[in-house]
């Protein structure tokens, strides 16, 4: 009798989640803005969390060294090491640090919020502009290709993700101002979102352009709120102790020139600009785009939003696959206020309609599946011995952090060469240099051999795989090995990197 009840509650149970699991999939006549973006979020927690290796990004494992640094020894963003990010950034992977230890889940998950909120406002702007069927369809524009690999599906603790979602934000409280404090409010957002990455900038520019076309009082609002929260963060810097110079010089000035991150042939850059905006996903939005500016016959404000932010990340030149999540809000907005129009001008059932959206839309996973895949078998790689590869592998790098930890007094100072983060990440050993990931400006090769010279490390890891030689400059890698040859007796290769111990 007890098994029969229990096997009748197992039923039932199922049952009912089979029902709501009908509800979201829209197989029902009610279509919920709930259950569309509850099903993006697991799909997107899916792609964030199931990667292959289960360690942190590279960009993440910089960041989360020098928020380590941060939190844990006292020493604020540019003394602890130097990325060209907002100190936010740092915050964040600081705080997860401090939390958990190295992990990549906490600031995936609150990267995941970040993106929820945005779909949510996304929804009401565009039911806004065109109604509930928009609304609907412009989240599931939106969150589908948030999840693309092309527009940098798993690295969703980017900083990109709370740029955008600022800039969603902001244009909401524009959109829907009635009143002097929205207008203020919305400049507020958008001088967070300037905070933590500079090229919000491009939205924050179509935000106000579109408050000039109403009145010029907003527009000196909306720019009034934009450097309060500007100043409130600046001062904010200053009280923990960050130089205002340092934040200038490391997030702005020492991005451009010779060996910058935007240091790029113009045919890199063509060629980089046609991968992201014409050999990938992101041509699926085209069709709707031209008909939205078709159908209006003007800029409006989704265009300006729209321009702006294309605008934007060709400005930086790089079109890295994060980058592109900046475009993604307004080219949804306006392809689901095409489509809606298209759907009531010609009679088109909307049901089928956001089924093709999904099939077409829809990401093609491959990276999640295999390391779930990986994780179900518990079956693991041998990877004590690569150190003929031709690249560096994510999880060796991990284990080589780990063995350091392990091999190492927690007060020693270790140097990996080349872009080594990961390793310097997970071995949560400090690096004798400011310059701990390879940066290869002028200024910050000389104050590496400045630093180098002036705080031996008690070890110096050097990569074994041959894409080191192809990507760190020749004067970088000889000063290295003559510190090597000079002061260093060779230990072993492990995990792809030759270990030199201090004599």
């Amino acid at each position: 009798m007890v098994k029969n009840n229990s096997f009748l509650m197992v039923s039932q149970t199922l049952r009912a989640g089979f029902s709501y699991l009908q509800v979201l999939l829209f197989m029902k006549s009610n279509l919920t803005v709930a259950g569309t973006i509850l099903i993006i979020i697991l799909l997107q927690l899916f792609v964030a969390l199931f990667n292959d290796g289960f360690v942190l990004i590279h960009d993440e494992a910089m960041w989360q060294y020098i928020g380590r640094n941060w939190f844990r020894n006292g020493l604020v963003p540019y003394t602890g090491g130097i990325d060209n990010k907002s100190p936010l950034i740092f915050f964040i992977f600081g705080l997860s640090d401090w939390l958990a230890g190295v992990n990549y889940w906490i600031p995936r998950l609150l990267g995941t919020v970040a993106e929820a909120i945005g779909i949510y406002y996304l929804f009401k702007i565009a039911n806004y502009y065109a109604g509930r069927k928009a609304g609907i369809i412009a989240i599931t524009l939106y969150g589908l290709s948030l999840l693309w690999r092309s527009t940098g599906g798993k690295l969703v603790s980017f900083t990109e993700t709370y740029a955008t979602l600022f800039i969603i934000l902001s244009f909401y409280h524009y959109l829907t101002a009635q009143n002097s404090r929205k207008y203020f409010i919305s400049g507020l957002l958008a001088g967070l979102g300037c905070g933590f990455r500079l090229s919000a900038l491009f939205g924050t520019t179509a935000i106000l352009v579109a408050c000039f076309k109403r009145d010029f009082l907003s527009a000196i609002l909306f720019i009034a709120g934009w450097l309060t929260a500007l100043a409130a963060l600046v001062l904010l810097a200053g009280a923990a102790g960050i130089h205002l110079n340092d934040l200038v010089y490391y997030t702005f000035s020492d991005n451009f020139g010779a060996g910058s991150t935007t240091d790029h042939s113009l045919v890199w850059k063509l060629e980089s600009f046609f991968n992201g905006f014409f050999y990938s996903e992101i041509v699926l939005f085209y069709p709707f785009i031209a008909a939205y500016f078709f159908i209006k016959r003007e800029i409006d404000a989704p265009g300006w939003w729209l321009i702006f932010t294309v605008i934007g990340i060709s400005a930086i030149g790089i079109y890295a696959h994060p980058h592109f999540k900046e475009v993604l809000p307004a080219f949804s907005l306006t392809s689901a206020i095409a489509i809606v129009y298209l759907v009531n001008e010609y009679n088109i059932p909307f049901k089928p309609t956001v089924w093709i959206i999904w099939i077409c839309f829809f990401p093609k996973f491959l990276e999640p599946i295999v390391a779930l895949k990986k994780l179900i078998s518990g079956k693991k790689q041998h990877l004590e011995a690569i150190c003929q590869a031709q690249q560096s592998n994510e999880e060796a790098e991990k284990e080589l952090g780990i063995w350091i930890k392990y091999h190492t007094d927690k007060k020693a100072l270790v140097y990996v060469a080349g872009y080594g983060a990961r390793v310097q990440a997970y071995s949560e050993r400090m690096s004798p240099t400011i310059f701990f990931n390879v940066t290869q400006t002028k200024g910050a090769k000389e104050r590496l051999y400045k630093d180098l010279s002036n705080n031996n490390p008690q070890l110096i890891l050097i990569p074994a795989f041959t894409n080191y030689n192809q990507f760190v400059q020749p004067d970088i890698r000889k000063f290295i090995e003559n510190m090597v040859s000079k002061e260093y007796t060779f230990q072993q290769c492990i995990y792809g990197y030759g270990i030199y111990r201090r004599k």
